[in-house]
C-alpha cells in the first residue's frame, strides 16, 4: 500500500510507504522513500504524533531527535530518538525524562520544558530547556542548555542558567552552535534578547534585550487558517525573536520575532567581544527582508536561509541578495516550526499546530491529531 501525497504548488507526486503505529508515533520507514532527485516540492510524511512537537534535530549520520515541550499536557517523553524501525526512544536516557519532572527535585537534572534540539557539526545534540511550563514563569534553577555526545549517548554537559540570563519571564527558545563549537546563540522570545554563550570560559551574555531588532513589532496580527491569532482576551501575543540561523562560516547570525515580518542579521564578532558594551551591540544590527510572521529557521552550508511561513502553511527561502521563494506549501504544514538539514540534504519540518492550541481559540483544544514531521527536497546546489 503507498499513499500519494501532492503539495501545493507542485507538479510532481510523492509516495509515501503505508503507515503504520509503534510506541506512540505513526510513522514511514525512512529508508523506504523514492530518490530525492523526483521529488520537487513534494512532502513526504516521516513521522507523525500523539503529543505535541516543535522542534526536530537531525545527525550528521541522520539520526533524527524530537522533543515535545510541556504545554499543558503531559507528554510521554521531552526529548526523544525517532528509531529506524519507527519507534521512539527517550534520549538521552529515561532518567532525563521521567514523568512529572516540572515539580521534581533537582531541576537541574531532568528536562522541565524542552523547547528545542540542535544536531552540530562535531557529532553532539545541544537540548534547550526554558524550563518554563506552559509559558507560567522559569521553574527557578531549571534553565539550561544540554550538550549530549552522539557517539557515546551521554550528557557531556549542562550549562545552567540563572535569572540573569533566563529572567523569570524569559522563554528560551532555539538554539545554534558556531562551526568551532566555541559560542552558542540562544534566542528569548519570552522577553526578547539573544543570550551569547561563551562555551569554552562558561559564560553568558543577555544582548539586545533593548533592541527593536528582539521584539514582537507593533500592529503585526497573524492570520492563520483565516483567522486572526489571539488569545482568551483577545490580545495579539507578543511573542518575541524566535527564529535563529548561523551562516556556514559562523559569520552572522540570523534572527526574527514571531509576531513580526523583519527578518535581520548581526555580525558574530561584536557578539562574542566581552569588552564591546552591550548598548553599542544594537549599532551593528542589519535590517535584511520583510518576510512575515515566522518561527523556525535554519541555513544550509551554501547560505540557503529557509523560515517557516506561518500564515502560508509554507517554507520559504532567503537567498544570498534578497531573493525569496516558497519550497513547499500545504495545509498539512499547519503552524510550521522547526527545521533541520539531514546530511542527505533533505530539509525537515515540524507542524506544531499551535495556531490550534486552547490559549488562541476561547479555551477549545482545536488540534487534529496526529501532529506530523515531514520532509522535503529543497533542489539547490
Amino acid at each position: 500500500m503507498w499513499i500519494v501525497h501532492e503539495a501545493k504548488g507542485s507538479a510532481k507526486l510523492a509516495l509515501l510507504p503505508a503507515l503504520f503505529w509503534l510506541s506512540g508515533c505513526v510513522t514511514y520507514p525512512t529508508d523506504s522513500l523514492v530518490t530525492p532527485t523526483t521529488a520537487h516540492g513534494a512532502l513526504y510524511e516521516v513521522a507523525a504524533f500523539r503529543d505535541q512537537l516543535t522542534g526536530v534535530a537531525v545527525s550528521g549520520r541522520g539520526r533524527i531527535f524530537v522533543n515535545f515541550p510541556r504545554w499543558g499536557k503531559e507528554p510521554r517523553y521531552s526529548v526523544a530518538e525517532l528509531m529506524p524501525d519507527g519507534s521512539l526512544h527517550p534520549y538521552p536516557d529515561a532518567e532525563w525524562n521521567r514523568q512529572g519532572s516540572a515539580s521534581a527535585p533537582h531541576p537541574e537534572a531532568h528536562f522541565i520544558c524542552v523547547q528545542s534540539v540542535f544536531a552540530d557539526a562535531h557529532d553532539s545534540l545541544w537540548i534547550l530547556d526554558p524550563a518554563s511550563p506552559s509559558f507560567q514563569g522559569v521553574v527557578p534553577g531549571g534553565a539550561k542548555l544540554l550538550k549530549v555526545n552522539l557517539a557515546t549517548d551521554t550528557v557531556e554537559r549542562v550549562i545552567p542558567f540563572d535569572e540573569t540570563v533566563a529572567p523569570p519571564a524569559s522563554y528560551l527558545n532555539d538554539v545554534r552552535v558556531g562551526p568551532a563549537g566555541d559560542f552558542a546563540y540562544i534566542t528569548d522570545s519570552g522577553t526578547g534578547a539573544i543570550v551569547v554563550v561563551d562555551l569554552k570560559k562558561g559564560t553568558s551574555r543577555r544582548l539586545l534585550a533593548d533592541h527593536p531588532s528582539t521584539k514582537a513589532e507593533p500592529g503585526v496580527i497573524p492570520v492563520i487558517e483565516g483567522r486572526e491569532l489571539r488569545d482568551t482576551a483577545g490580545n495579539v501575543p507578543q511573542i518575541n525573536v524566535d527564529g535563529i540561523a548561523l551562516d556556514a562560516s559562523g559569520d552572522y547570525l540570523y534572527y526574527h520575532a514571531l509576531t513580526a515580518r523583519t527578518l535581520y542579521r548581526i555580525a558574530t564578532r561584536p557578539l562574542k567581544d566581552p569588552k564591546l558594551p552591550a548598548a553599542e551591540v544594537g549599532g551593528r544590527v542589519e535590517r535584511l527582508a520583510e518576510t512575515g510572521p515566522v518561527d523556525g529557521m535554519f541555513m544550509d552550508r551554501n547560505d540557503n536561509l529557509y523560515l517557516t511561513a506561518l500564515e502560508t502553511d509554507a517554507v520559504i527561502r532567503y537567498r544570498p541578495g534578497g531573493k525569496l521563494a516558497t519550497i513547499v506549501r500545504d495545509d498539512l504544514v499547519q503552524w510550521p516550526d522547526s527545521l533541520a538539514i539531514g546530511p542527505d540534504r533533505y530539509l525537515y519540518v515540524t507542524a506544531s499546530q499551535i495556531n490550534r492550541m486552547p490559549r488562541f481559540n476561547g479555551g477549545v483544544d482545536r488540534s487534529v491529531l496526529p501532529y506530523r514531521l515531514f520532509r522535503v527536497w529543497p533542489d539547490v546546489p
